[in-house]
C-alpha cells in the first residue's frame, strides 16, 4: 500500500469549480508564528487608508468562511478584482496563526511580508491560478528565500538556500528540472507541495475544517 505525502494538501490545489474547490484559483495562506490574531490583522496594510474600507470593525470580526467569502467577493467585484478580496480572516494553530487572503496575495509582497515578520517567523503560499504561484519564508523583518514552485531553482533572499533540503524531501528540487517528466510532475503538484513544505516548516497541516471559522476578518488595502 503507498501512502501519497501530498494527500492533505491536494484540496488546496483543485481546479475552480470542481466539487472540493473551498478557496477558488486565487488565495493565500499565511503561517505566522508567536502573535495572537488581532496582532496579525494589525500588521496587514492599514484600513483607515482605504476610505471604503469597514471601519466599524477595525479590530477585526468574527465570521465564518462562508461569510467572509461574501465579503471578499462583494469587495472583489465592486473593484473588478483589482484589489483582490480586500479581506483577511485569521485563525489560531497552536503556536501559528493561519492567515487566509480569498482573491489575494498581500502577505508575499516585501513590505507587507516584512512587516508581518517583524520579530517572528512567517510563511507564505499564494496559488494564483491566472498570474505566478508564490512561496515565501521570512524571519525578523526579512525575506529568507521566496519563489515560484514551477521554478524552484529560481530563488530569490537573503539565504535562498536555507530551506533546500526541506524542498528536496517534499519534491520541488532546487535544482533545475532534468527532463520533461520531471517538469510535468512539477507543474502538476506545485501548489500542494507548496503547502507540504509549509507543513514541515510549521507542523500545520491546514484543513477545511480549520478555515470554516470562525475566523478574525478584518480590511485590507494595497
Amino acid at each position: 500500500m503507498t501512502t501519497d505525502p501530498l494527500a492533505p494538501y491536494r484540496w488546496l490545489a483543485v481546479p475552480a469549480g470542481h466539487e472540493d474547490d473551498l478557496l477558488d484559483e486565487i488565495f493565500c495562506l499565511s503561517f505566522i508564528r508567536g502573535l495572537e490574531p488581532a496582532e496579525v490583522l494589525r500588521r496587514f496594510p492599514a484600513p483607515e487608508a482605504r476610505p471604503e474600507a469597514p471601519q466599524g470593525w477595525p479590530q477585526g470580526r468574527e465570521m465564518s468562511l462562508d461569510e467572509y467569502g461574501h465579503a471578499a467577493f462583494e469587495f472583489g467585484d465592486r473593484y473588478g478584482g483589482a484589489l483582490g478580496g480586500g479581506h483577511v480572516g485569521v485563525v489560531r494553530a497552536g503556536d501559528w496563526c493561519v492567515a487566509l487572503e480569498l482573491f489575494g496575495g498581500e502577505a508575499v509582497r516585501g513590505d507587507t511580508l516584512a512587516r508581518l515578520s517583524s520579530g517572528c517567523e512567517v510563511v507564505a503560499v499564494l496559488r494564483h491560478d491566472y498570474a505566478n504561484h508564490r512561496v515565501a519564508y521570512a524571519l525578523d523583518g526579512e525575506t529568507v528565500t521566496c519563489f515560484n514552485p514551477y521554478m524552484p531553482d529560481m530563488r530569490s533572499g537573503s539565504d535562498p538556500d536555507r530551506l533546500n533540503e526541506l524542498m528536496r524531501e517534499v519534491g520541488l528540487p532546487p535544482e533545475p528540472a532534468t527532463g520533461d517528466e520531471d517538469w510535468n510532475d512539477l507543474y502538476s503538484t506545485a501548489v500542494a507541495r507548496s503547502f507540504h513544505l509549509a507543513a514541515r516548516i510549521t507542523g500545520v497541516v491546514p484543513t477545511p475544517r480549520m478555515l470554516s471559522g470562525p475566523l478574525l476578518v478584518g480590511p485590507v488595502r494595497r
